[in-house]
């Protein structure tokens, strides 16, 4: 009998402890999740943060809506999602650039992406193609750095703000070989590409999601693009490395993010979401492989891995271009 007593006590605590590991994510969702994209509208980060929210919201019959808060270098949206309750309800869908770039380039940040922020999972690898506008002569790399070279600071290029993938890679190229482009900052991708369209800019970086059209209607014209091997859709295109520039190619990923603190059942519950939707045929033809880009979906605990591996790559490359934290 006294066997009995403790066996019974024991089984309620260990069921207890069960149900308290279990109900968070049984909870969840139960109400709308809302998904902050720190960059503005039309851009490549918005661009697969919206067919994944659709999907997700059919998977959990809840509203799933993208806000789009751009600003001081991703660090206004970055530093809601930080602050908000850690209940999986409010994400942060955003680049490399939020979490393993800005803390080498701002002494002070407004939140710490590190700490603050739980890795749920790295989306995709991004590739970008180094984009020129008809009027700039040069249509290979070398062209370009030899254009550049014979006209010093005639050229600009557009970027996505301090650290981001154009500002790396211009001026580790500036570096290695002495060419001289000017950079102008925008708010996104899509700003920038706008700037190159109109000749405002001559030079950019877009992915095959948001410059292919303007590439087939020559409108821009791709040099190189940043990948280990030429894409399957522009195969005529070269590889930085091909093109003569191994050491130019700054990594650029898309990831998801929950609030520190955000029980891991939940983390996982999301993770797995993500993961399954990544790899769903039609989704992944119409999103991942159209617009050239690596389907990841990695757990947490890879994606935590991960980044702590690229956060020590950006900051050799930051120190290698030459940019200074402010």
């Amino acid at each position: 009998m006294n066997t009995l007593r403790r066996i019974v006590p024991l089984a309620l605590l260990l069921a207890g402890m069960l149900t308290v590991s279990v109900a968070p994510a049984q909870e969840f969702p139960s109400r709308t999740i809302k998904i902050v994209v720190p960059y503005p509208a039309g851009g490549g980060v918005d661009g697969l943060a919206r067919p994944i929210a659709e999907r997700l919201g059919r998977l959990w019959g809840q509203s799933v809506i993208v806000e789009n808060k751009a600003g001081a270098a991703t660090m206004l949206g970055g530093a809601e999602v930080a602050r908000a309750a850690g209940d999986g309800h409010t994400l942060l869908f955003t680049s490399d650039s939020s979490v393993t770039s800005n803390p080498h380039l701002y002494k002070k940040m407004s939140y710490d992406p590190i700490k603050e922020l739980a890795p749920v999972t790295q989306l995709i690898d991004l590739h970008q193609f180094v984009l020129v506008h008809p009027s700039v002569t040069a249509n290979t790399m070398k062209e370009l750095v030899a254009l550049a070279k014979e006209k010093p600071s005639a050229l600009n290029y557009g970027s996505f703000g301090k650290g981001s993938q154009p500002h790396l890679l211009f001026e580790m190229l500036g570096k290695e070989t002495g060419a001289r482009i000017q950079q102008i900052s925008y708010r996104g991708i899509a700003p920038a590409i706008t700037a190159a369209l109109a000749g405002e800019v001559q030079i950019t970086l877009g992915s095959v999601a948001v410059a292919a059209g303007h590439i087939e209607a020559k409108k821009l014209k791709a040099l190189a693009i940043g990948r280990q091997s030429r894409l399957p859709s522009h195969p005529e295109i070269p590889t930085l490395r091909e093109a003569g520039f191994p050491d130019i190619e700054p990594l650029s990923w898309f990831g998801l993010f929950a609030p520190a603190g955000t029980p891991p059942a939940i983390v996982e519950k999301i993770q797995k979401a993500v993961a399954e939707t990544l790899k769903e045929p039609e989704f992944k033809a119409r999103f991942i492989d159209r617009a050239g880009h690596t389907g990841v979906g990695s757990t947490p605990a890879a994606f935590a891995a991960f980044i702590q591996k690229d956060l020590a790559s950006k900051q050799k490359l930051i120190a290698a271009a030459g940019i200074e934290a402010e």
